[in-house]
Parts: C-alpha cells; structure tokens; sequence
C-alpha cells in the first residue's frame, strides 16, 4: 500500500508543508467550527496554552526494546495531566515525517492535549528490525506503548489514537485489541480489508500499485536510523535491518488469495472486536475510500464518518480542494472522548459527504466545485437504488430484448485510467475517457432531463461468459458532456475467478453464462441535466492491472445486466457546513511552485512495429534540507511498464526507487528494484536491494522468484 501517510520526501513535496503553513496561505470561509445542539452553542475551544517539545523519548518494552518517540506536552501538565493522542507507523518521524508532524503539533498541542509520535520497531531509529506490514508484533508493541502512555505523569490516562494510511490501519487493528486505556480513534485514508482495499489484489487481481508501493516500502525496511539519534550504533543497527529483509514482494505474490496472511491485520474479518468511537475520515480521490461506508455501517459503537474531495491526504492539507480547518473537529472528538465533555459532536449527522458537482480531473489544480452534504445515518434510508439496464441501445429504466455482445481483451486498454493510487495529480488523475471509451462495449443513457445525484457505491450486475477459465471483468462509469468528454466517476473490477468470494476462487467453465456483481468505488456526484451517464466494459485495463493469463473472449448479455445507483433525493434546502472550509489553496500553491510540476512526468512511446506500448513514469525530489536538523533528503523513482497487444504475458513492470539522507559525513543512499515477468502458468519476480555510505556500496542483495499464478 501507499502508506507514506501523505509525507515522505519522493513525490510528496507538496504534503511536506506544515499545517500551520497550509492553513496560513488557505482562505478559510463558513460558520464556525460547530452548530446544532445545545452542548456545541456551550462548549468554547479552549484558551491555547505552551508546550515543550521532546526530540526523541525512549519508549522501552517489556523485551529490552527500545522505541523512538517524538513527544509535545502542554505546559503544566506534570501538575494537571492531559490526554494524549498519537501516531504509530514506520515513516521516519526524525526526517521523512517532521515537517507533518510539526505542524500538526503546532496546531494541536496548544489546545491540551499531547501529541505523541512513535517510530514502529525496526524503522526510523527504533530498536529491531521490521519485516512486513502489521505484523503481530507491531500490534503487541503498540499496546505497551499505550499502557506506557496512560502511565506517565503529565497524562490522565486517557489515549487517543489517530492517522492516516498506515497510521489508520494502526489505529483500527489497536482498537480491535481494546487495549483499556485506548478510549477513542480517527483512521483516515486506511482500510478495514487489506487484500482488496491495499494496493495488492484489487477485486481479486493483480495491481500496479502492489509492486510500486512494494518497491518504496523496500527502503522502509531499511532505513537507516540518525546518528545524532541513536549514536555510533546506528551502522551495526542499519547493517542488521539490510540483512533481515526479507524479498517482500515475493511475499505478497505468494498469498494470491483471500488467506489468513491477508486477514490478519484486516479488521473487516470481525468489525464487532471495536467497541470504542471511530471518527473515519477519507477522500473521495482516495483509493482507500471504501472503507468509511463499510465501517459506518458494520461497527455498532459511536461513529461518524467525513468524505471529502481530495485524494491520500488529512482535510487541512487538502489535495484536491477545497479542505477544512481540521483541528477545531478533532479537538471537538477528542474533548468529547478523552475528557467525557459534551462538545456536540455527537448530536449531528453521522456522515458528512462533499458531492462533487465535476470530477476532479476537469476542475484540477482549482477547488472542485459540488456542496457539502448529510447523512443522520449510514447506511441511509433516504439513498434509493436507481436501476438502469444496459440494453442494445443503451442504458433505460426497463429491459430491452435480451442480446450478447462481445468483449474482447486488450492489452493496451486503459491507457486513460493508469492509476489505482492517484498521487500526484497533474500526472495521476483519469483525463478524457474517449480513447478506450472507443475501444469498450459501452452503454449510453440519453440526455439527462435533469440533475441525477448519487451518494455510495454502484453496482454493476452482469450475465457474462468468458472463453478462458481465468478472466477479468473492468466496469467504467463516465459522465459523458455534449461536447464528447467522458470523464471517470467511478469503477469497479472483478477477477470473475472471485465470483463467490477471494477467499476461495473457482475457475470459469468456458462458454457457461454467470452473473455476477461488480461493486464500483464509492462516490458522491451530480450528473448534470443535459449529459449523458455511460457504462464501458472492458476484460483488461492496463497497466492499473496485470493481463489475464491468456488473451480472452467475453459474452455480455444485454438486457438483463444492469447498473444500481444510489441515488440521493433532492435537498429541500442547502445544507451549512459546520466546520471552516479552506478555498484556493492548491491552486496558490500550484502557481507558487510550477517549476516542481516539471519533478514528475508520464511518456508514452509506441505502439512499435511490434505492437509494444512503452510507459515511463518518472518521479523526482531534489535535495531538500531540513533547516533545524541540517538533514538533507533527495530521491524519486522511475517506472518502467510495457505490453505488447495481443500477447498478455509481454507485460513487463520494471520498477525503481532510491532515496538518500545527508547530513555532514553521514551520508546513506538506498535502491531497490523489482521486475515482474509472466507465463500463462507462472509469475517471475526479481528484487533487489542496494546500500550504499557515500559512493561505497555496503550492502547488495537480489531475489529471484517464480511463483505459480492461482486463478490470476
């Protein structure tokens, strides 16, 4: 997964600006940060107060080891203790994450609570070596790490635990182990299933992002700790996480299936274990986004959910905008919560949802425009489903006569839908969807006679058939504009070998018609009166997924398979967003900085005389240095994906990614490659990893794996 929680020094420049920063050049417009209820018209935020900053705390475990804490506590609270709230991941709290984390302590401490930040074992300058993702002793050290929390003088036993990607996924698996002292969480941008919602299997199939993410979180593991940190040991510390790491992508193509390596760590296996309130918080560009509606409407404590219009990011650093003034809300749940004070919160809607009114690929780098809406409760009985069948001649209300028509793998369809992870988004967002509009079995609506507002997931069901045991089913949703653009408002995939679930799958029998569901990803949008909605299916979309073993026929029958929307009635009346709307602040930002929009860019070359589609992804960050450490951080990354129609198993992903720290003599560079290969029958995964001090190399290793593709 994508889990440099919005930080990270390679492609990720723009979140490194502090909150403080971010919310100074924001225009904040709306009412103040809380509304209905008499509790929220008393309750006051609190007069801020001093804090003393601690650069690094040794948190020491039951076992000897040592964890690496970045600690702020208001003044006084040694004679009047205070809740604390924290983070918990593997991003380097000393480099990687300090800006973030400074500027959310900036705005945070000062209304009394602590803010703690604590480096997983084995990564930053803790102690150990890391292995994987939420492994269980990550999960057993968390939880002395919230009985150390709750046990220090300046706290009043209260924790809270919050974060975004790999910090929410923490957060959630904490809670399910109901630690006494953890009273309360906000996850944001994480999920409840780590095989279909983590980058790895996307509806049961292979992505992308399974080995980008794979490739970066290979310098995760070994990272080297700061000297000035952890002393002349860190060398014989970095030497040691080198030589554990383990070929983690190999790992990962190994469990191809739904098995207990995916489910531990996935919450979704028993959402009753969280008993304490979760406040889930994600965007709608997000990738991660399913989650929310999933937790609102499984878990049966306190609850609240926020969807707003940006991508892997926390409200007050929205990308895309507009974003909030975050803190005053989690200063709301947190008092609530950890100081048992009403603050109101309670009382209002269980979900709040921005509806887009344009995608974010037409309104980028300016605000998307759309209004904040509401929910009391999720799921909500006000969302009715929509059926549109998808006939010969289009999509209608009522079925028409029933026909098949032919779908066909492409392996150069997709090229407009590249990313599962958006990221940086002048590269990563969808743009005009015509060009494998015109190559897909599509499905238009006419005109629409007026607005059509939609809020949760579509679903698509399908009768299909395939030629091949083993196939995929793409199913696109576009607004189509009178002047011809399609743009992407949501999609969903299936490895039709998962028709009954990822825990067990089932090769097709060639010819036999199945029918079967297509979730589509969550969305709140306006599909405007005058445009068309659109349906395109498609077997294959490259490279966002690896081909199906062999090149495959598929039949839809048209007149029983359909589209469900949810639709959202008509507001009687425009809705007040209680919390402070930030406006205008990535656009400023993007005109402030356009030179760094040249750090990344996508080429396509071909096809050649061969068929062969070439795609070069390249990310870079120059050298930036931190100014209170003297730390220098610099690295990128260079995407390398290639496929030749007509021909599956000539997809190839070459994958680098390279980072280096600097400060006086110490000096550390870290590469890791990956490059993934198929036959019909198996998979070829090469890994490697390189270390370097200065220009001398200190550690290389290379992994070289074949591994049986499983219904994949």
């Amino acid at each position: 997964m994508r889990k440099f929680d919005g930080s990270g020094w390679v492609s990720r420049r723009d979140f490194l600006v502090g909150s403080s920063a971010a919310l100074a050049s924001a225009a904040v417009v709306g009412p103040p940060a809380f509304s209905s209820g008499k509790a929220a018209h008393e309750w006051k935020m609190p007069e801020k107060r001093a804090f003393r900053h601690i650069e690094n705390e040794w948190i020491t475990l039951k076992d000897g080891t040592r964890l690496a804490a970045r600690m702020w506590i208001p003044e006084g609270a040694e004679n009047s203790p205070v809740p604390v709230v924290w983070e918990y991941l593997p991003y380097r709290k000393r480099d990687s994450e300090r800006q973030r984390d400074t500027g959310w302590a900036e705005l945070f401490v000062p209304y009394g609570f602590a803010f703690v930040r604590v480096d997983i074992r084995g990564s930053g300058d803790s102690d150990g070596v890391l292995l994987g993702e939420y492994l269980q002793q990550e999960q057993d050290d968390a939880l002395e790490v919230i009985a150390w929390l709750a046990r220090q003088s300046w706290s009043n036993g209260s924790i809270g635990m919050r974060g975004i990607s790999w910090g929410g996924f923490s957060s959630l698996q904490a809670a399910a182990l109901a630690p006494p002292a953890l009273k309360a969480i906000i996850p944001q941008c994480a999920s409840d299933n780590r095989y279909t919602d983590d980058a790895h299997y996307v509806g049961g199939a292979l992505t992308l992002d399974n080995y980008d993410w794979g490739a970066e979180f290979k310098t995760v593991l070994v990272g080297p700790p700061d000297p000035a940190i952890v002393g002349d040991r860190w060398r014989d510390m970095w030497l040691s996480r080198l030589k554990a790491t383990p070929p983690i992508l190999a790992e990962w193509l190994a469990h191809q299936r739904y098995d207990g390596f995916w489910q531990h760590g996935s919450v979704a296996v028993d959402y009753s274990r969280i008993k304490i309130p979760v406040y889930a918080v994600d965007g709608q560009i997000d990738s991660y986004r399913d989650f929310l509606p999933r937790l609102l409407g499984n878990l049966r404590g306190p609850r609240k959910g926020l969807m707003g219009p940006w991508g892997h990011k926390y409200p007050q650093l929205a990308d895309a905008g507009p974003g909030l003034d975050w803190v005053t809300e989690e200063v709301r749940w947190w008092t609530q919560w950890l100081l048992g004070i009403d603050t109101g919160i309670m009382d209002e809607p269980m979900l709040r949802v921005f509806l887009e009114e344009r995608t974010a690929a037409e309104s980028w780098p300016r605000d998307i425009p759309g209004r904040w809406v509401s929910e009391a409760s999720w799921p909500s009985p006000r969302i009715q489903p929509r059926t549109l069948f998808l006939n010969s001649d289009g999509l209608a209300d009522k079925p028409g006569a029933e026909a098949v028509h032919i779908c066909r793998s492409q392996e150069t369809i997709g090229l407009t839908k590249r990313e599962w992870f958006p990221w940086n988004l002048d590269i990563d967002l969808p743009p005009d969807q015509t060009p494998d509009d015109r190559r897909s079995l599509t499905f238009d609506s006419a005109p629409l006679p007026h607005d059509l507002e939609i809020l949760g997931r579509p679903v698509a069901a399908i009768r299909v058939s395939s030629s091949e045991a083993v196939a995929k089913l793409v199913v696109r949703i576009n607004e189509v504009t009178p002047e011809g653009k399609s743009w992407s408002v949501s999609y969903g995939v299936l490895n039709l070998t998962h028709r009954d679930g990822h825990e067990n799958p089932a090769a097709l029998e060639p010819g036999r018609h199945y029918d079967v569901e297509v979730p589509c990803y969550f969305t709140a949008h306006r599909f405007k009166k005058g445009n068309r909605l659109r349906v395109a299916i498609t077997e294959s979309i490259w490279p966002l997924l690896w081909p199906s073993p062999r090149p495959v026929t598929l039949e839809i029958t048209a007149g029983v398979s359909r589209l469900s929307l949810p639709v959202r009635p008509d507001d009687a009346a425009p809705e007040t967003m209680p919390i402070a709307v930030l406006r205008g602040r990535v656009a400023k930002r993007v005109e402030a900085n356009r030179a760094e929009l040249h750090n990344h860019a996508v080429t396509q070359t071909g096809p050649d005389a061969e068929g062969r589609v070439m795609l070069h992804k390249r990310l870079r960050d120059p050298p930036e240095t931190l100014a209170d450490i003297g730390t220098t951080m610099s690295g990128g990354s260079d995407w390398h994906m290639s496929i030749k129609e007509g021909d599956p198993n000539s997809c190839l992903w070459k994958l680098e990614w390279f980072s280096r720290l600097k400060r006086n003599e110490w000096d550390t560079t870290l590469r890791s490659t990956l490059e993934l290969s198929s036959t019909a029958e198996e998979f070829r995964i090469k890994e490697s990893i390189q270390a370097l001090e200065g220009e001398k190399m200190v550690f290389e290793r290379h992994w070289d794996n074949r591994i049986r593709r499983d219904l994949l």
